[in-house]
C-alpha cells in the first residue's frame, strides 16, 4: 500500500467514489467478521512502537535518516515523517515472566545498532517527546521524509484545509505562528503501546485506555518547549492536534470533528470506532486495493481490508483500534498512542508496565469507571493533564478533584500491580517497573519537570540566552539517556 500511495500524484473523482464504495464494502465486510470469526485472542499478546529523533554534534536535529536506514539494513526501523526522524518497532510478545527484561535487552540492543550506524553519519539518537531545538527553519516541507507517502499525506491534507495551517498554543508562554505544511507533526515522537484483545473486550479495554490517558500524560509528559518556547508539559499533544487538522476556522465552528480525536463518547464494540471514522471523516488516500472483502470472506479467507485500514491509519485517535493479520489469522489491538518518547528506556517500560497493568484491571472490573466518568470530563482530564504535567489536578469518581500523584499513589498503583498479576508479570519486573512510577509520583519530578529546571538553571545561574540554553540542556539529557538510570533520579545542571 505505502508504494501504491507514493505512484500517486493526484486522485480523481472516481478515485474517491470508488474508495468511498469499497470502504463501506469493508465495513460491512467487519461487521460479519466480528458476529462469527475467530479472532486470534488466545494470549494477551502485546506491542512497542519508539519514534526517535536524530541529532548531530551541535544538538541540532540532523536530516540524515534515509542514510542511516540504508546503513542499518534492519526492517525493525522504518521511516518517520520528517527525516531527523526514525522509528523503531519492537517485536510483539507476551510480558509474562520476565517479558519486560525480555524488552528491555531488545531495545537496548536495537538502539545501541541504531545509534552506532547514525555516529557514521555524524548524528546521534534523543528519545524525547519534542526535540527542544527544533526551529521553523528546520520544520519545512523540504525536511519531510522523501517516502512518497508522507508527501502525497502532506498535500492532501493541506488541499483539505485550503489554507495555511496556523499554531496557536498558550502555555507558560505563548506561540502563535503559521505553516504551509504538515512539517512540524514532525516534531511529535512518541512511544505506542499495542495490546492484542478479543472483539468481546475491545470496548472495555478501549474504554479503560481513555479513562487512563490524562494520567499516563500527567506522569509520562517530556515535552515542554517548542521553537524555544516553554508551552505545555506536554505540547506534543497540542502542537498535534494542531499540526495536522484539515478544517478551516469556519468548518470548526460548525462542529465538524478533527482528525486528531480523542473521541467523543464511551463505546460498545470496536465497530463503533471504525463506523465513525467511516460517516465522519473523507478519505485523504482514497487508493483501492485489487481484493473484493465479500469474495474473500465467503470462500473461508481472511479478508486484507485494505481501504478501511488505510482509511483508519488517517485518523488520527489516542486510543486507536486496529485490525491486523498476522500468519493468516486476524487480531484486534488497542494502539495507546498518548505518551511521548524517553526519558529513557527503563522511564518509558516503566510507563509501559502502568499502561497494561492499570488497562486490564480496569477493564475487567465489576464496576467500570466510564460509568461513574462521564466522557466529556474524561477529555478535559486529558488537555489538563498534558497542560500542568505531573502537577496537574483531574476529576475522578468518588474523588473530585484530585492531584494526578495523589490519585496514583492511594488508588491507581495497586490496581496497575494488581493487573500486572492477571498477566503473570514476574514479580521483580513488576516492583521495579512500578518503583519507578511510584518514585516519580514521590519526588514530582518527570521529564518536562526536568527539562524546564534544566533550562531555568541555565539561563539564571549560567546567563544563557533560551536557544543556547536548550541546546545545553539537550546535550546533558542526551548523556543522561544513556545511563537509562531513570528520569526522577537525574540531577539537574
Amino acid at each position: 500500500m505505502g508504494r501504491d500511495v507514493a505512484s500517486r500524484a493526484s486522485f480523481t473523482r472516481e478515485d474517491r467514489i470508488r474508495y468511498r464504495q469499497k470502504v463501506r464494502r469493508c465495513l460491512d465486510v467487519f461487521a460479519l467478521m466480528l458476529d462469527d470469526f475467530k479472532f486470534d485472542a488466545d494470549r494477551p499478546t502485546t506491542g512497542l512502537e519508539i519514534e526517535l529523533n536524530l541529532v548531530d554534534p551541535y544538538a541540532e536535529p540532523a536530516m540524515r535518516n534515509a542514510e542511516i536506514l540504508a546503513n542499518l539494513a534492519d526492517p525493525t526501523f522504518q521511516t518517520e515523517l520528517g527525516q531527523f526522524n526514525l522509528e523503531l518497532n519492537a517485536r510483539p510478545r507476551l510480558i509474562e515472566a520476565d517479558g519486560f527484561a525480555d524488552y528491555e535487552a531488545d531495545l537496548q540492543a536495537s538502539l545501541a545498532r541504531a545509534g552506532d550506524r547514525a555516529a557514521k553519519a555524524d548524528a546521534a539518537i534523543i528519545l524525547i517527546g519534542i526535540l527542544p531545538t527544533l526551529t521553523a527553519q528546520h520544520l519545512v516541507l523540504n525536511n519531510i521524509s522523501t517516502t512518497g507517502r508522507y508527501r502525497v499525506l502532506n498535500e492532501q491534507i493541506v488541499a483539505a484545509r485550503g489554507e495555511d495551517i496556523r499554531l496557536d498554543i498558550r502555555g507558560v508562554e505563548r506561540l502563535q505562528t503559521y505553516t504551509d505544511s504538515i512539517a512540524p507533526e514532525a516534531g511529535c515522537t512518541s512511544v505506542q503501546f499495542h495490546l492484542q484483545v478479543s472483539p468481546d473486550t475491545f470496548a472495555n479495554y478501549w474504554n479503560a485506555s481513555q479513562a487512563i490517558a490524562a494520567v499516563q500524560v500527567a506522569l509520562g509528559a517530556n515535552a515542554p518547549f517548542f521553537y524555544s518556547k516553554q508551552l505545555w508539559a506536554e505540547t506534543r499533544i497540542v502542537l498535534f492536534e494542531q499540526a495536522t487538522d484539515t478544517r478551516p476556522d469556519e468548518l470548526k465552528a460548525q462542529g465538524v470533528r478533527p482528525r486528531v480525536w480523542f473521541g467523543e463518547r464511551w463505546i460498545t464494540s470496536i465497530f463503533d470506532l471504525f463506523e465513525e471514522n467511516v460517516r465522519y471523516f473523507p478519505p485523504l488516500l482514497p487508493i483501492c486495493a485489487d481484493e473484493d472483502p465479500v469474495e474473500v470472506l465467503q470462500s473461508g479467507g481472511v479478508p486484507e481490508l485494505s481501504e478501511l485500514r488505510l482509511h483508519n491509519g488517517t485518523v488520527y485517535r489516542w486510543n486507536r483500534p486496529v485490525y491486523d493479520i498476522m500468519h493468516g489469522r486476524p487480531h484486534l489491538r488497542v494502539e495507546n498512542r498518548v505518551l511521548p518518547a524517553g526519558p529513557t528506556v527503563v522511564d518509558m517500560l516503566a510507563n509501559a508496565a502502568f499502561y497494561f497493568g492499570l488497562a486490564r484491571e480496569l477493564a475487567e472490573a465489576d464496576r467500570p469507571v466510564w460509568s461513574q466518568l462521564t466522557f466529556g470530563a474524561a477529555e478535559e482530564n486529558f488537555h489538563q493533564a498534558a497542560r500542568r504535567g505531573i502537577t496537574a489536578q483531574i476529576h475522578w469518581p468518588q474523588f473530585g478533584e484530585i492531584a494526578v500523584t495523589e490519585l496514583v499513589l492511594d488508588v491507581l498503583l495497586p490496581k496497575a500491580y494488581a493487573g500486572l498479576d492477571r498477566f503473570g508479570v514476574a514479580p521483580a519486573q513488576r516492583d521495579r517497573l512500578l518503583g519507578i512510577i511510584e518514585q516519580r509520583c514521590r519526588t514530582g519530578r518527570n521529564g518536562a519537570v526536568w527539562q524546564t529546571e534544566s533550562v531555568w538553571r541555565a539561563e539564571r545561574e549560567l546567563g544563557m540566552a533560551r536557544p543556547d540554553a536548550l541546546h545545553h540542556m539537550l546535550q546533558r539529557y542526551a548523556e543522561l539517556q544513556r545511563s537509562n538510570e531513570p528520569v526522577h533520579t537525574w540531577p539537574v545542571g
